[in-house]
């Protein structure tokens, strides 16, 4: 019987078996089927949602990105979109402003993309309409705060045949692709990678609430219409259970997403804890701690995480604990990208010439002074090799750009729908375990669409 590749990949997927290469191989499959090599590089792009998000990230990482002409600017705040459309026009940019992105959609009629950065119980509905409108389409992660709407935005991009990138951008970041693809993945420097460690904290200061002027306050009948309960709940929609997920979904995602790239593979279960302890007037849990348990080829795997609002205490980072060294990473260079190699390891001197490595910086702890007695069960710090690659752009740049080489036929996505639907599959079960105080089991198929 004849059987196609896409059609294979589809049938192992809902059996649940080789997950990961599956979601890839088939977003790959659409990808290049829904981006025709256009003409010319120059595309036209709309933006749906322009507050600190849309425009402090987004919409500056694009005015680094030659061939991107921004036509339309959507947002239901004034203020809003107002400054984002002056904003662009000191960049030569002239787009038309829109309300409402329904009427945004009807009279746009030459747009190549489509960026979503509106909170996360909107997504679906933008970006599906978006697609359905002849549009690909970056939509900020979580893809939504409901894993329903999350599948249906697998299926809309399968149904059109248009790109779905999903703003992990670390997935596009040359850093972590150096450090994960070849190192962990090719080179094998760790070893049998057996622990993860991650955690992004934020003090009190940075977790307080967004306001803003009376005079910049949206009318309540506005607000009412497009599903906003009141200012304060627009501002700070996160910590509301209507429209977002809390830190966990917010700040978690994008490091949880990594567990799954490093560890080549879904999430077998997962257990957490957390609360409102400290800004009790938020729905959502302001601090969350969890651990994944994975099933690798080597055996099980465990993944902690840790995201709090009340310490800044270790920023954000990712660390991956192999049996020959440890992986230190973080989207912000300054915070340290080394390989820590314990003693017993093989030598790495040869990734260093192949420039794979920096040569060896300096030990994490030097002990000189005589007569020090150490533990011999405790290992000392270990040397450090620094990475090779740094990011001399935007964080969310490279992200963007693989979404526009897409569109125009020379590459495919690095995350599209199906991964991060697996993402947030992983990362949605933390509140609920939270919730029910119970450990969260998962099946291989839960992860597919």
């Amino acid at each position: 019987m004849q059987i196609s590749r896409r059609e294979f990949v589809k049938s192992v997927s809902v059996a649940g078996a080789g997950i990961a290469m599956a979601q890839r191989a088939l977003a790959q499959d659409l990808a290049t089927v829904a981006a025709p090599v256009k003409k010319t590089d120059d595309l036209n792009v709309a933006i749906i949602g322009v507050g600190q998000q849309g425009k402090k990230a987004l919409i500056n990482s694009c005015l680094s990105i030659p061939g991107i002409r921004f036509k339309a600017v959507c947002d239901i705040w004034d203020k809003n979109r107002k400054v984002a459309v002056d904003y662009l026009k000191t960049y030569k940019h002239e787009p038309n402003e829109y309300i409402d992105y329904q009427e945004m959609l009807a009279n746009e009629k030459d747009l190549d993309a489509v960026i979503v950065a509106t909170p996360d119980w909107l997504h679906a509905e933008h970006s599906i309409a978006a697609m359905e409108a002849g549009h690909h389409v970056y939509s900020e992660k979580e893809m939504s705060n409901s894993l329903e709407k999350a599948k249906q935005m697998v299926l809309a991009a399968r149904r059109t045949k248009k790109l779905l990138q999903i703003g992990h951008q670390r997935r596009s970041n040359p850093r972590y692709i150096h450090a994960i693809d070849k190192l962990v993945h090719e080179s094998n420097i760790l070893g049998q990678v057996t622990h993860a460690n991650a955690q992004w904290n934020r003090a009190v200061s940075a977790a307080q609430d967004i306001g803003c002027a009376f005079r910049d306050v949206i009318p309540p009948d506005i607000l009412a219409k497009y599903g906003y309960a009141s200012m304060q709940q627009f501002l700070n929609w996160r910590m509301y259970k209507k429209y977002g997920g809390g830190p966990i979904v917010d700040l978690g995602s994008h490091q949880i997403d990594i567990f799954e790239w490093v560890f080549h593979t879904t999430p077998k279960s997962v257990i957490a804890s957390g609360g409102t302890d400290y800004h009790t007037h938020h729905e959502w849990y302001d601090n969350a701690l969890c651990i994944y348990e994975y099933e690798t080829k080597h055996g099980v795997s465990r993944a902690f995480y840790e995201t709090l609002t009340t310490s800044s205490h270790g920023g954000n980072s990712e660390a991956f604990m192999g049996v020959n060294g440890t992986l230190l990473i973080s989207e912000v260079a300054q915070r340290g990208n080394t390989i820590e190699r314990e003693k017993h390891a093989p030598d790495w001197n040869v990734m260093v010439q192949e420039g794979l490595l920096k040569p060896e910086g300096k030990s994490m702890v030097k002990v000189k002074t005589k007569n020090v007695k150490l533990d011999a069960r405790e290992s000392p710090g270990m040397p450090q090799w620094p990475l090779p690659i740094e990011l001399a752009k935007l964080p969310h740049q490279p992200h963007l750009e693989n979404f526009f080489d897409a569109i125009r036929g020379q590459c495919t996505l690095n995350c599209p729908a199906e991964m991060g639907y697996a993402t947030a599959v992983a990362v949605l079960a933390v509140n609920r375990a939270i919730g029910t105080n119970k450990k969260i089991e998962f099946k291989k198929s839960d992860f597919v669409v």
